[in-house]
């Protein structure tokens, strides 16, 4: 039995997911999207996995410049998490106008004040139906302080201790 999209997107909004900007750099221009599919794959080496759709320019950019640095947004920054999904038209380098973004060693954007911030090296790539799955050798974690964003039920929460 065939699954439709409307199907899976309806089934896939009531899975929640920490909320994440994936960004990179290839020559002078920043690039970064919304992601909620990244998650470890590893401890030995350290390493992760983040879901890229190939239509947007950062899959295209990780693609080429083969490092990508993965930002988990704290709570609240649902604004800046719509900002890099394309809510509110921006695009490209205009995305980064809003936040307080700061460039790693290898000067790629990291978010001053994300909760984590991992820094990529590409392993390997391989494409899965419309995204491209990179896994990503950790080569830097810089560490903050706070509550995660998630996304679930399509809207943002966050987390309360039980």
């Amino acid at each position: 039995m065939a699954i439709n999209p409307e199907t899976f997107r309806a089934a896939m909004a009531r899975f929640p997911g920490a909320v994440t900007i994936i960004t990179t750099r290839h020559g002078p221009e920043r690039r970064g999207i919304t992601a909620t599919a990244v998650c470890s794959v590893s401890a030995e080496p350290p390493s992760l996995l983040a879901c890229v759709n190939r239509k947007t320019g950062t899959c295209s950019a990780i693609s080429e410049s083969g490092i990508f640095n993965i930002n988990l947004l704290p709570n609240p920054a649902g604004p800046l998490a719509m900002r890099f999904a394309g809510a509110d038209g921006a695009t490209g380098e205009d995305k980064f106008d809003e936040g307080h973004w700061i460039d790693d060693e290898r000067g790629l954007p990291l978010l001053d004040g994300a909760l984590i911030g991992f820094s990529c090296e590409v392993t390997e790539a391989m494409e899965a139906g419309s995204h491209t799955v990179f896994i990503g050798r950790i080569v830097d974690i810089r560490l903050g302080d706070g509550a995660p964003l998630v996304y679930g039920q399509s809207r943002f929460h966050r987390l309360d201790p039980m």
